[in-house]
């Protein structure tokens, strides 16, 4: 497995893939600049395992709540991607088929259509999600899961390298939970997977992924979705989903990992279901108004960008493209996308 991992076409193949849409930031044309010197560098330094992760630069967005986004170095980003490209189908073969988070043929308007399928089926849901998820990641634990599939020990090597790399960057996201058995020392636990990490997103679905397997097999829930750390049970009888929230709540701290217990009710999904931007309701689905703002500033930033010759107008219109092809999900948003470009008309090019 490392000998692949390792191998000078997957380094190539990880090294276009580091690279696309970055080519015009000054870390991946520095690069680029002595291309095959550091990749055989690179390379080298996996195969003798004198490799060590850089520093990662850090920044922070609200999107819309506060989030602080880590970018590791571009020569790392090459070595995450050469180690998923050969762990990752190994891995998603594991996966329960609802789980819709970076994965090939999945995404979120497949996690909407799934949710609302199950909506027009049962009567109640009870949706989720984790507390801190991303900060409260136990690298204990995350070596463990990986363990159980990867047999190697080299490839373990690299995954413990890029482990401990992000272990202090999401320090200060992380408030202290304390779980049955734990003494003072459980608050020097290491934990965190950094959020913009190619081996992050991944290694979330690893990590949940014997729960995924609890609430399909062990308590039978024959309708079940997750996205990255937000889930939904859905059935026809009140008490069986309350009897399950409390199921779920010991078996996450297993992985010491809480949920927000206060949002987590089980409603009617006449009610509508808040999911990935939306509202679901059996019948149709409503773009959230928060989304809107949130896309109403963006644009308007991308438009000044364009204005100051930051970014081409073919970016400019690639990204409000992917906003309609978004919203266009819901019902109906003529007038929303209409009244959206009015607000924010883009400036035409002097000829």
């Amino acid at each position: 497995m490392y000998a692949a991992i390792t191998a000078w076409s997957n380094l190539l193949v990880a090294a276009h893939k580091a690279a696309r849409g970055k080519r015009r930031k000054l870390a991946a044309a520095t690069f680029e600049a002595d291309f095959a010197d550091h990749l055989i560098a690179l390379r080298d330094d996996l195969r003798a395992k004198v490799y060590t992760p850089g520093v990662y630069t850090s920044f922070i967005i609200q999107d819309p709540k506060v989030r602080k986004i880590s970018a590791a170095p571009f020569r790392d980003r090459i070595a995450h991607h050469a180690l998923c490209n050969i762990i990752e189908p190994i891995f998603d073969a594991r996966f329960i088929p609802h789980s819709y988070a970076n994965r090939i043929g999945k995404g979120t308007h497949a996690a909407v259509d799934r949710l609302q399928q199950f909506a027009r089926q049962y009567r109640y849901v009870l949706r989720c999600d984790i507390r801190q998820f991303f900060p409260a990641i136990d690298h204990a634990i995350m070596h463990d899961v990986l363990a159980d599939v990867i047999h190697d020990a080299d490839t373990l090597w690299l995954c413990d390298q890029i482990l401990a790399s992000g272990q202090d960057v999401l320090r200060d996201e992380y408030d202290m939970v304390y779980f049955p058995g734990d003494d003072l020392f459980a608050a020097n636990r290491c934990r965190g997977l950094p959020i913009g990490n190619l081996t992050s997103q991944f290694w979330a679905n690893c990590y949940l992924n014997p729960f995924d397997w609890f609430v399909t097999r062990e308590l039978r829930c024959p309708a079940y979705l997750r996205y990255v750390d937000d889930f939904a049970l859905f059935s026809d009888s009140k008490r069986e989903l309350w009897r399950w929230k409390q199921a779920i709540i010991q078996r996450l701290a297993q992985f010491r990992l809480t949920i927000h217990e206060s949002v987590a009710q089980v409603v009617p999904v006449t009610q509508g279901i808040p999911w990935l931007g939306f509202v679901v309701y059996p019948g149709f689905r409503r773009v959230k108004g928060r989304k809107v703002r949130q896309y109403s500033r963006r644009l308007q930033a991308r438009i000044e960008q364009y204005v100051d010759g930051e970014i081409t107008l073919d970016e400019l219109t690639a990204s409000a493209q992917g906003w309609i092809a978004h919203v266009s999900s819901a019902d109906p948003t003529g007038g929303l996308r209409r009244g959206m470009f009015a607000r924010h008309p883009i400036p035409r090019q002097e000829t």
